[in-house]
């Protein structure tokens, strides 16, 4: 291969990488894959977790591509994401649609066939809950951040669908620990990306002032909701007193964390709340996968 084809291949895996949020795409599906084993028992095999990464995969690539091809001419406006394949010409709309397409129906269907039609009609939901209705409604209203944690939330429990094939209590609660999460976490990063977004008009901080004492304190309020909702699994039963403590230790730094930026208002606090709330959803999970009963 000569090197002006290998550069053009490398570009060309690099701009796919960007399309589809690589990191971002990574941590949905890792949380699906936790959803999949903490419903799985002994008779299934562990085999199910390639099919919950292929459809975590496709699925959540495809939400993402979708989102990129609508907000295409603000990206171009900001500096976060002007670079990006659509907004910088690098890739056609026409690529990346097919791309979108391709990657819905495939996961859609690996998700139907090697699962069951729940875990399909979830997976399928969350798609267009992201794409198209957050998507559009956060050029609206700040609602959309209530809106887009939805299906943020939607991995865990579809993974556990997966599994089981119910959205029973456990599937909401794993739902309810993911959406109360979502809202500190995407906040924390509305705050600290907050001029990039007005320049373009949106404004996703829960408080119309923007970065203030009013948004500080809804943020905290439902960090100490999220601390409330995950003590849930061990009232249930579901988790020990090992993986409880795991978790409310996780859930008292992380409200910690809101605090201190109500307290101080200011972009550090911001910032560690920001990566404050990459460590805790994977911790808790995994403590919750570890020390789970039954």
């Amino acid at each position: 291969m000569a090197n002006s084809e290998r550069h053009i291949l490398v570009q060309k895996i690099m701009d796919y990488a960007q399309l589809t949020k690589t990191r971002l795409t990574f941590l949905v599906v890792f949380s699906a894959v936790i959803g999949y084993l903490f419903g799985s028992d002994a008779t299934r095999p562990i085999s199910g977790v390639f099919g919950v990464v292929i459809g975590g995969l496709l699925i959540t690539s495809a939400s993402i591509i979708i989102n990129q091809i609508i907000e295409r001419d603000i990206d171009k406006l900001m500096k976060r994401t002007q670079h990006r394949p659509l907004p910088s010409g690098r890739m056609k709309i026409a690529e990346a649609l097919l791309a979108a397409i391709l990657f819905s129906i495939t996961g859609v269907f690996v998700l139907w066939k090697m699962f069951n039609l729940n875990a399909a009609i979830l997976a399928a939901s969350s798609l267009i809950g992201y794409s198209f209705v957050y998507t559009l409604l956060k050029r609206v209203h700040t609602i959309a951040v209530f809106i887009g944690a939805i299906p943020g939330a939607l991995p865990t429990t579809i993974g556990y669908v997966c599994a089981t094939g119910e959205i029973d209590y456990v599937a909401l609660l794993l739902f309810a620990i993911q959406f109360f999460w979502q809202l500190p976490h995407f906040w924390a990063i509305a705050w600290m990306q907050y001029d990039d977004y007005k320049t373009v008009g949106i404004m996703l901080l829960p408080s119309v002032g923007g970065k203030n004492k009013s948004s500080a304190f809804q943020i905290m309020i439902y960090t100490f909701i999220l601390l409330l909702v995950s003590a849930l699994p061990y009232y249930f039963e579901l988790v020990g007193i090992i993986g409880t403590i795991v978790i409310l230790t996780m859930g008292i730094i992380f409200f910690w964390q809101s605090l201190r930026l109500w307290i101080k208002c200011d972009d550090t606090s911001a910032k560690k709340l920001m990566f404050g709330s990459f460590i805790y959803l994977p911790v808790v999970q995994l403590a919750m996968l570890l020390d789970k009963i039954g």
